[in-house]
């Protein structure tokens, strides 16, 4: 039996409302049929347009074995390109971010524009058609200050994501906002761990005393059931939808993305840990609201975020290896916010610093675990678990789609 086989026969057998077999966690095989089935076809989160501030500067990224580089073309344009030079595939750009008038492959110093056109190739003789070897472009968007790529030949819709997402976070003005710190960490845990840990706070109470000063552990906030039945959430919408920003739970129907405003425990501000702001300058100059909670966004496979009134925090996911997971978080204040002067760098990142060294421990703890021949997959709780019973359907839904089968074609609705 193959391993496309092996991992449709597992999707299919496997129980409802419990983790996923080993090999999901920790085989190779499996690992490299989730870049094939997921990672190389939907759209992934690669970083924000305030990183591009002017034209020619650029990010690089890998994305399994596809390395990119994201830049702002002369038009003030975003684009992203597949980061392989059309001579021998040399790397362009080798530094993870840069500003350059053109991009220059160190090997031969082919030289291509910021459209990605070949300006210069030295001695390719008379015949050599210089329009036949431009950077391969990479389907890229940009939506409400976040910059998404897709390496499919032939995307899938991103007009469902954007329309969504975009009256959320637009008031926040995250295109015009600053990163004021920015940290990875690699996680050794399978992808779908780190995931799993992230859409649940069961855990949050034995493992994150900071985090808790502020968020709540309520499956409201982190499930995906709307929560509106709560008079709380409930009432944390209708002011600040009187306010102008949208609040309410709202999730695609394919269950890959969703949004959701809800309130920090008692009426605190930011994730500090006594609630207080951390940024003394708004994060939005259009947003006067106060005690507007946090914004929350997931977006399958790459990306969660907080959107608070005076900072946001930003996660992107990206798998290395069945057993490794780099985990990158960017802290966006104001563009004029002055550090030392508005913010206090430490305090602004204390809380999710030490969130994520927590998380990471948690991670590597459970893959440890995973790895044993005892290991048999266990129940999750339907009553703080179910953001992660949604996350594990949608992933076998989508996996089996794309291995040929019918798939399970609908979200479950639990806490």
């Amino acid at each position: 039996m193959n391993a496309r086989s092996e991992m449709l026969n597992l999707i299919r057998s496997r129980k409802a409302g419990y983790s996923l077999p080993q090999p999901f966690y920790v085989d190779q095989d499996f690992f490299d049929l989730d870049l094939e089935l997921i990672w190389y076809r939907d759209w992934l989160f690669a970083g924000h347009d305030c990183e591009l501030a002017k034209p020619g500067s650029y990010f690089t990224m890998q994305v399994g074995a596809y390395p990119i580089v994201v830049l702002r073309d002369r038009d003030g344009a975003i684009r992203a390109f597949h980061n392989s030079c059309r001579h021998r595939g040399s790397r362009v750009c080798s530094a993870e971010r840069g500003v350059a008038a053109k991009l220059v492959c160190p090997y031969h110093q082919w030289t291509y524009n910021l459209d990605g056109s070949l300006a210069f190739a030295r001695q390719m003789g008379e015949d050599f058609d210089r329009s036949l070897h431009s950077l391969k472009p990479v389907a890229c968007e940009s939506v409400a200050g976040y910059i998404f790529v897709c390496l499919a030949a032939e995307p899938p819709a991103f007009a469902p994501f954007s329309d969504l997402m975009r009256p959320y976070f637009a008031p926040h003005n995250l295109a015009d906002a600053k990163i004021a710190f920015q940290s990875t960490i690699v996680e050794k845990g399978n992808w779908k761990l780190v995931w799993e840990n992230n859409r649940e706070c069961y855990h949050c109470a034995g493992s994150h005393p900071e985090l808790c000063k502020t968020y709540s552990e309520s499956p409201n906030v982190t499930g995906v059931a709307g929560g509106g039945e709560d008079p709380e959430m409930a009432n944390h919408w209708a002011r600040c939808e009187a306010a102008g920003l949208p609040a309410q739970f709202r999730m695609h129907d394919s269950g890959q993305f969703r949004a959701i405003r809800a309130p920090l425990l008692r009426d605190a501000e930011s994730y500090t840990m006594n609630g207080a702001r951390a940024v003394a300058r708004g994060l939005s100059d259009g947003v006067a609201a106060e005690r507007i909670g946090a914004l929350m966004l997931f977006n399958y496979p790459t990306t969660w975020n907080h959107v608070l009134i005076d900072h946001a925090v930003t996660f992107r996911v990206m798998p290395i290896g069945p057993n490794e997971t780099a985990v990158t978080t960017k802290w966006l204040v104001h563009k004029d916010a002055v550090e030392g002067v508005d913010y206090d760098l430490d305090r602004l990142t204390h809380v999710w610093t030490q969130t994520n060294n927590q998380d990471r421990r948690i991670v590597e703890e459970n893959a440890l675990g995973i790895r044993s021949p005892a290991y048999e997959p266990g129940p999750y709780s339907p009553l703080q678990e179910g953001g992660v019973i949604q996350f594990v359907d949608w992933y076998a839904r989508s996996v089996e789609e794309r291995l040929g089968g019918a798939g399970r074609g609908h979200v479950r609705r639990v806490a």
